[in-house]
């Protein structure tokens, strides 16, 4: 085998050119293959004639997402080897007072406060204030 450089250049610009025309060969063939792809959106202009409609339909799509609700009754700060001392019965003290609203939050966002009921034997939280955007937003700052 004395191929010389030119020889291997000339081999490998070759098998080079041969890759490129089967792979436009393979897209050509892929494109023509596959039928036009339907639209996943509706455009906006379908829906501008009745926009309360649009809104139901889009507020459709997210109604089954699940969640996490919490009902917060307070916070507090615990040293590690207080917090290894605790046993059954122990009483941790929180900075929420008896009586106070408890925080509701969705996904970790303060939505709403409310009350402490019992329902047949269950806790229940009865809502007594909803959080505008504004007010979240404010609190944000802070």
């Amino acid at each position: 085998m004395s191929d010389t450089p030119q020889t291997l250049g000339d081999d490998a610009q070759a098998m080079a050119d041969e890759w490129a025309s089967a792979m436009a060969e393979q897209t050509a063939t892929d494109a023509a293959a596959q039928p036009a792809a339907a639209p996943v959106f509706q455009p906006l202009a379908a829906t501008a004639g009745n926009p309360s409609s649009a809104t139901h339909n889009d507020i459709d799509l997210i109604l089954d997402i699940p969640v996490q609700m919490t009902v917060e009754l307070g916070r507090t700060k615990i040293a590690i080897k207080n917090l290894l001392q605790l046993a059954q019965g122990s009483v941790v003290e929180l900075d929420g007072m008896a009586g106070e609203p408890m925080d509701v939050l969705v996904n970790g966002c303060l939505i709403a406060q409310g009350e402490v009921v019992v329902v047949n034997d269950k806790f229940g939280i009865r809502l007594t204030d909803i959080i505008t955007p504004s007010e979240r937003i404010r609190k944000l700052n802070r």
